[in-house]
């Protein structure tokens, strides 16, 4: 199932993940794409504070380190792939953490499309103009079209 959802601010944005957040249960992968800008660490940070991640913890851009993890009730392993080629992501030991114990936030995801198996979630975040933005989310998981 694909829905579509006009954010009209990075708030909405925010907020569209911290529901999503508040509705996993361990073992999905969220796979994001988008343009460079276009709201993808903001939707991870509200999926985190849906999660229930601590306050004082900073989400970033894991664009230099590649993997982020961020403690909260399910363990966030936030990733991005931005400057990896496709072989290099299997070299990143990813696997270890596609369980129920853990929920997995891949920016530029289509970069390896076929890695990631399981409750998949992807969102592609689209500039329509200065702060809103076309959200598409597919998901075969039956409660995704309640959160919208």
């Amino acid at each position: 199932m694909t829905l579509d959802y006009k954010s009209k601010s990075p708030d909405d944005t925010f907020s569209l993940g911290k529901r999503i957040g508040q509705n996993l249960v361990g073992g999905e992968i969220i796979l994001l794409t988008g343009d460079l800008g276009a709201g993808k660490t903001l939707f991870t940070k509200g999926l985190a504070q849906g999660i229930g991640i601590d306050d004082q913890t900073k989400v970033l851009s894991p664009s230099f380190t590649l993997v982020n993890i961020y403690r909260a009730k399910l363990d966030i392993i936030h990733i991005d792939l931005y400057r990896l080629e496709n072989d290099e992501i299997f070299e990143l030991g990813l696997e270890d953490y596609m369980d129920r114990d853990h929920i997995m936030v891949v920016e530029w995801a289509q970069k390896a499309t076929d890695f990631f198996k399981g409750d998949l979630i992807e969102v592609n975040i689209e500039y329509l103009d200065e702060s809103s933005r076309k959200i598409s989310i597919f998901s075969e998981l039956p409660w995704i079209d309640m959160i919208i």
